[in-house]
């Protein structure tokens, strides 16, 4: 993240944080640490996984003083071992200890995303297949959710419902069909924005494709009828796969010839990745 994101967008976030874990006071480093001393804090991975968030890590640290110094081994993509030294941060040993839960808060959430979307999108390499993420986030979280998907290996779908066009079931029931709705986008939508319409059986893909949605949405089907699917399209559209994808069954859809696999368990499901900042000590 470059620093005009970081003031814009993400200072409010993480200030908001910031306020959720300290109301007032952080009684319990006021108790021990009274008066300002200078010391340093290792970041330290407790098992194996892939970095992101580290920028946003030193900026919780940043807001609380200017003065704090993040110094970092490694970059957001790397991999790292269970034991080993990530970094270390120097400052006020108050602001070390106050901003410490904040700060991994954020950094494991996002490693942990970023791992699991690397486990997931080495599963279609090769295939010509891109991984999608989804609108299925944490709220208020999205920014750094959808970042640590693409350090992770991902592609961003649409960031928020101002990005672009998708019709999904109640958009479709709400215009009374799949062509009204596609030709209403049409009219309203500027010209840049692509249209995806969701489809469930083989009637909604022919009449998606004879309205000519730019991208088709191939949502909870079996294999077999995805097979028909794409034949149907034959090409008159992008396709994309979604609906309870995981991990676990992705590389079974490689064969299809689709475009894209989007999972909301990229953003929903990934487990944090486990780090902690050890060996406290003044300078």
């Amino acid at each position: 993240m470059n620093g005009i994101t970081m003031g814009l967008n993400v200072d409010p976030l993480i200030l908001s944080a910031l306020r959720e874990d300290i109301t007032s006071e952080d009684v319990s480093t006021n108790a021990v640490m009274p008066d300002y001393v200078k010391g340093t804090v290792d970041l330290i991975a407790k098992e194996d996984g892939v970095i992101a968030g580290l920028d946003v890590y030193a900026r919780v640290f940043y807001l609380l003083d200017p003065e704090t110094v993040c110094a970092f081994a490694i970059k957001d993509g790397d991999e790292v071992k269970k034991g080993q030294t990530i970094g270390h941060v120097d400052g006020d040993i108050r602001v070390l200890l106050s901003g410490e839960r904040t700060a991994l808060n954020y950094l494991q959430r996002m490693s942990g995303i970023a791992t699991y979307t690397r486990s997931f999108a080495r599963l279609l390499e090769g295939s010509g297949v891109k991984l999608l993420d989804t609108r299925k986030t944490t709220p208020n979280n999205r920014i750094f959710e959808k970042y640590a998907v693409k350090v992770g290996g991902g592609t961003n779908h649409r960031y928020n419902l101002t990005d672009g066009v998708m019709l999904k079931d109640n958009h479709i029931a709400a215009a009374g069909g799949i062509t009204q709705a596609v030709t209403m986008a049409r009219d309203y939508a500027p010209f840049v924005r692509k249209i995806e319409v969701e489809v469930e059986d083989l009637d909604m893909v022919k009449e998606a494709a004879d309205a000519g949605a730019d991208i088709i949405m191939l949502d909870n089907m079996d294999h077999e009828t995805m097979k028909k699917a794409v034949a149907i399209i034959d090409g008159r559209a992008e396709i994309e796969i979604s609906g309870n994808v995981t991990r676990e069954n992705a590389a079974s859809l490689v064969d299809l010839g689709v475009d894209y696999i989007s999972s909301g368990a990229l953003t929903h499901s990934a487990p944090i990745l486990d780090l902690s900042m050890k060996h406290l000590r003044r300078l």
